[in-house]
Order: structure tokens, then C-alpha cells, then sequence
């Protein structure tokens, strides 16, 4: 493990306090999402999603800017008339790809509740330890370095939905550079435009995220979900694994 100074860790101890799943929370909890805009209103249990299921095989951006979740829990209102028409989870999850996402059938109660399973008893269709058991490790969050199992290979990414994507030249990736920290002796923050985009493109952080001329924000925003805190400790590696961030040693 890295060595951080005192100050680093006693807020890596704060952030976990606030920002750590539940005591005896488990890994494959971390990132999941309640959705209960339209369920209980049609009579159904509210649905409970996964970020790791889809994580393992799809880029954020797919499914935040191709298709079009919004990036806030709530945000959208997903009814089985949307899925039914080819939208939100009705894209992929549509009976071709994968399993179709809603039944005009109530009564295929089993179907239901592989999405609507919360307070049920259901076995989930993917197993979290059989899935992650050779993917590299990490100290926090779902305990899945998904950054080093996208570089190494261990897992294959999809960008690109025929009929929804489209095909778009690359884009010339900026290089790293350094953030400094307020705080005298912290390490320095790298930011990597390469693993960024890798998984969000441009379009997830930019405009909405991160304005241009955004230079400054604090640990006190992040915390507050703003800027980075938008996906790290929500669904990317939280914020009390700090040298992640705080990687490059003052000298």
C-alpha cells in the first residue's frame, strides 16, 4: 500500500464514515441503484440495478449518452411502454441480445423479477464472485480494479450499438498532467484523460460534469457529489481510496 501522510489518512477514515456502503454492505452492492419511478405504481416490487453487471462488459458512455440514462438516480421515469418500444433498457434488453426487459404479460411473474427483485427472494441471474474471481483486485468499493481489467484484457469493452451509436473519428487523447492539492504535503492529484475516456468519451463529463473554465472545486464538493464525486463513490472506486488520485510524491 502507498503511504499517505496522517492528515490524508484521517480523511480516508472521515470519507469512509460518510461515504462507504453499509456495515456488512457486500461488494457486489456497491454502485447498485434502486429504480422505483413507475414500479410500485403498475403493482410491481421496485427494480434493483446492478452498475457491475453492466460494467463488466459496457462502456458508461454507451448507456449514458448513446442511449441516454441520466447520470442522477431518478432522473428518468422508465416505463415498460418505453422498454417495449426500443428505449432505455428496451434497447439491449429487447428477448435478441439479452432477455427482454418487460412482458405485456404480468403474469410471467419469474421475468418480472429478474429486474424487479427488491425485498424478494430472488437468485440474481449473474453471480458477483463467479464473474470477478480472476479480474484484478482493489481496496475499495466493489473490490474490482475495473481500470486494470479493462488495460490488462481481463474484460472486453462495448462501445457501440448498431442502430442507436454512431461511428465518430477518434478524438487525439491529452496527455496527463497534475493537480495540486491545498493541503501542504498531500501528493499530487494525475488526472488521466486516457482512462477517462476510455470508459465516458468526452460526453459524460463535458459540458454537464465539468464546464470549461470549472478549475476549481474542493474535497468538500466531491463529497457533495459535484465534479468527481459525480461517479467516485457512487460507481467508480470511491474517494477515501486516495492515492488512486493522489498518486505523484512531493519531493
Amino acid at each position: 500500500m502507498n503511504r499517505i501522510s496522517a492528515w490524508g489518512m484521517l480523511i480516508a477514515i472521515i470519507m469512509v464514515a460518510v461515504l462507504a456502503p453499509a456495515a456488512g454492505a457486500a461488494p457486489a452492492d456497491y454502485g447498485r441503484v434502486v429504480i422505483n419511478n413507475a414500479s410500485q405504481k403498475a403493482g410491481l416490487a421496485p427494480v434493483v440495478f446492478d452498475h457491475w453487471v453492466h460494467r463488466a462488459k459496457y462502456t458508461c458512455r454507451l448507456c449514458h449518452v448513446d442511449i441516454g440514462f441520466g447520470m442522477k438516480a431518478g432522473a428518468d421515469v422508465i416505463t415498460a411502454a418505453d422498454n417495449g418500444k426500443g428505449l432505455y433498457c428496451g434497447v439491449c434488453h429487447n428477448g435478441k441480445p439479452v432477455f427482454a426487459a418487460c412482458s405485456a404479460d404480468k403474469s410471467d411473474v419469474k421475468r418480472c423479477e429478474r429486474c424487479h427483485s427488491q425485498g424478494k427472494s430472488v437468485r440474481p441471474a449473474v453471480d458477483f464472485a463467479a464473474v470477478t474471481a480472476k479480474l484484478p483486485k482493489d481496496k475499495f468499493g466493489n473490490g474490482v480494479n475495473w481500470e486494470k481489467a479493462a488495460e490488462d484484457g481481463s474484460i472486453k469493452l462495448i462501445d457501440y450499438i448498431e442502430g442507436v451509436s454512431i461511428k465518430k473519428p477518434a478524438q487525439t487523447v491529452q496527455k496527463d498532467f497534475t493537480i495540486k492539492p491545498k493541503s501542504a504535503g498531500m501528493a499530487e492529484i494525475v488526472f488521466s484523460h486516457k482512462k477517462h475516456s476510455l470508459w465516458n468519451g468526452c460526453e459524460v463529463c463535458h459540458p454537464e460534469i465539468f464546464k470549461q473554465g470549472s478549475t476549481k472545486y474542493s474535497m468538500d464538493d466531491i463529497k457533495a457529489k459535484k465534479f468527481c464525486g459525480v461517479c467516485h463513490g457512487t460507481v467508480a472506486f470511491p474517494q477515501e481510496d486516495c492515492s488512486r488520485c493522489h498518486s505523484k510524491p512531493v519531493k
